[in-house]
């Protein structure tokens, strides 16, 4: 067992998750003990405790309890990736260079582990070496239930160019979904405010954003501001619509939080739409019925972005998932028939 070490963040490992740093110092302690350190308080930066998923930077103390060595620990291998989720991970490539690796994220498949989720897209990512000696990188994240482009780094520069990118809103991002009622005016901005609801009850409330007036921004604790674009491509109606949005901001959940919050929740989220079938058509109820699925509508649909190595241009593009794909047809949609991106002549 060793003892407390103080340990001094170099300049190569500036901006990294503490996690993800502690890791690759220690590659023998698991990631739930790092977790555990960091909750007890036992792990510090600067002095100061720490979440797991907090940035270190270059020059900070870094405190490092008693650690057990490499050989007192009988950690299990990590398990190799399935066949199956081989094939899987490997079909959702779009696109890939030399340094970054684009995937179409199906809906249901989570992008990071967590304390019940042990299959998902950051272990899965072991398949996606393609010759290199470490797996890419995750550099921004989709929810469990949303589709779409997903960007990996293969190395570790380029994951702190796109992270720095994403920060600095640098990107663009361009989301479908289908929407209960008919948003009005057509095109518009939203700009309530989020913060993460109280308590962990058994539906989940602690992992729920309540939006608020912006006005009441900065006189709420743990409330941020949050920004969407939105634009109307398609309505039937006053049933349903099929819209355009841009995160203009990157909060948790904020597209699905703004949609609900001004009367038009995504087709299946039942987090922020409710769960009911009906909807009369007055921009209420997540669910249509009939033969469309109850899967949540929401589509990473297009990422523009500057190559970090090459400097060029780049415009990804997904398709949609089956459940959408089928909506899309029995409501009469088509790609062809809306803009790349709606919101170009207002730049």
């Amino acid at each position: 067992m060793s003892g407390v070490q103080t340990v001094t963040v170099t300049e190569d490992e500036d901006d990294q998750r503490l996690d993800r740093w502690f890791r690759r110092r220690f590659p023998h302690v698991a990631q739930g003990r790092i977790e555990k350190m960091c909750r007890k308080g036992e792990i510090r930066v600067d002095g100061g405790r720490v979440k797991p998923a907090t940035r270190v930077a270059a020059g900070q103390q870094v405190r490092v309890p008693p650690l057990p060595e490499p050989g007192e620990l009988t950690a299990q291998p990590k398990p190799k990736v399935s066949d199956a989720d081989t094939k899987l991970i490997q079909s959702c490539v779009l696109y890939r260079d030399d340094h970054i690796i684009a995937l179409n994220k199906p809906p249901g498949l989570p992008t990071q582990g967590g304390s019940k989720q042990t299959r998902h897209v950051d272990g899965m990512a072991e398949a996606l070496r393609f010759g290199y000696d470490e797996k890419p990188r995750l550099v921004h994240r989709l929810d469990k239930d949303t589709s779409g482009i997903l960007l990996l780094a293969r190395t570790r520069a380029v994951a702190g160019a796109l992270t720095a990118a994403f920060r600095a809103r640098e990107t663009r991002k361009i989301y479908w979904a289908a929407v209960a009622g008919a948003p009005k005016p057509q095109m518009g901005t939203i700009r309530f405010g989020l913060v993460k609801a109280p308590g962990h009850g058994a539906k989940g409330e602690g992992e729920k954003m309540l939006c608020i007036h912006p006005g009441a921004v900065d006189s709420t604790p743990g409330a941020k501001r949050a920004v969407t674009d939105y634009a109307v491509l398609s309505a039937l109606g006053g049933r349903v619509s099929w819209v355009a949005l841009v995160p203009v901001t990157g909060r948790t959940h904020q597209l699905r939080a703004h949609m609900a919050e001004i009367g038009h929740p995504i087709i299946g989220d039942g987090k922020y739409g409710g769960s009911g079938q009906e909807n009369l058509g007055d921009g209420w109820g997540a669910q249509l019925g009939g033969e469309i699925s109850r899967k949540l509508h929401l589509h990473a649909r297009s990422l523009r972005l500057i190559h970090p190595v090459t400097g060029a241009t780049l415009t990804l593009t997904a398709p949609l998932p089956p459940h959408m794909k089928k909506t899309w047809e029995t409501l009469g949609w088509s790609e062809r028939d809306v803009p790349d991106d709606p919101f170009e002549d207002l730049e």
